[in-house]
């Protein structure tokens, strides 16, 4: 597995460093921000990061937290999601086809785990928010694995399909029905693959998608309701929701049922919304280190 290191600060203690690094998957060249605190190797442990839709891995929550993990002596690694090409920096062009599936993240989490394994990684813990945090929690439900230790899930998402099928006709003023029912389809003559233009696809109007990604966004799956996952996942998990959250909504009523204190925690942080900036992020870091030390 190839591995391209961007720059290197001080390699030879490894004291301070920061660094993009990349491994080819499918033949696309992936990318992650990495940062290692003051005096600390990788195999003291590392955050592994997934984000949101159509984002990538410095988005500002992404960078505040490795930032603040860093100043705490955290070790992370903040990956940005192919979503189908390659090399990909900054957020998803909507001008750009969409050939890529809700689940395609599993996989590329299971291969940057791949990856610090490689590196001889210490402990790991998984990281999600927003889209991502479900994605992260349906990798770990899915995965009893030695690979990871903890999950930490950040305003991950909730999901209904009324709550599907009311938003886009929201956004987009139409019925979410018969484009679903145009690319099931095409799924079923074998054209998965086979573009569907000027489609309304998730935050981009008037794209171009293919059969199988649409279906794998807008069909109805329970798993999309990453409260149905946490208790299928074997390890620790911590949940965090801001009260002012428009984004995902209905998180901590969805939560509070299942939180036992040892294996499904809820921190609930009143007056963050959906992207936990300046004092809210230290509080989720805050939070998340005694999560991470018990």
């Amino acid at each position: 597995m190839k591995t391209i290191l961007w720059f290197m600060l001080c390699l030879s203690h490894w004291s301070v460093y920061a660094a993009e690094v990349s491994r080819t998957e499918q033949g696309r060249q992936l990318v992650a921000n990495l940062e290692l605190a003051e005096g600390k190797h990788l195999q003291d442990g590392v955050v592994l990061m997934t984000h949101g839709t159509l984002a990538h891995g410095q988005m500002e929550i992404m960078t505040s937290l490795q930032g603040l993990l860093k100043e705490s002596g955290i070790n992370s690694l903040s990956i940005n999601l192919s979503l189908g090409l390659d090399d990909r920096h900054g957020m998803y062009d909507c001008t750009v086809s969409h050939t890529h599936k809700h689940q395609d993240a599993m996989q590329e989490i299971d291969g940057w785990l791949g990856w610090l394994k490689s590196q001889h990684a210490g402990p790991v813990t998984l990281l999600g928010h927003s889209r991502g945090g479900n994605q992260t929690a349906w990798y770990a439900s899915e995965h009893s694995s030695a690979a990871f230790d903890k999950v930490v899930l950040i305003a991950p998402a909730t999901w209904s399909e009324s709550k599907d099928i009311k938003g886009y006709e929201k956004r987009y003023k139409k019925s979410l029905a018969p484009i679903l029912k145009q690319a099931h389809s095409l799924l079923k003559q074998g054209k998965g693959s086979q573009m569907m233009p000027h489609t309304d696809f998730i935050y981009c109007a008037d794209t171009s998608v293919t059969a199988e990604a649409f279906v794998s966004y807008y069909q109805p799956d329970p798993r999309m309701h990453t409260p149905t996952l946490l208790s299928k996942i074997n390890k620790p998990v911590i949940v965090f929701a801001g009260s002012e959250d428009k984004v995902v909504q209905g998180l901590a009523e969805a939560v509070r049922p299942l939180v036992d204190g040892k294996k499904i925690q809820l921190v609930e942080i009143d007056g963050a919304d959906h992207f936990f900036r300046d004092l809210y992020a230290e509080e989720v870091t805050e939070a998340m280190i005694e999560f991470m030390g018990q």
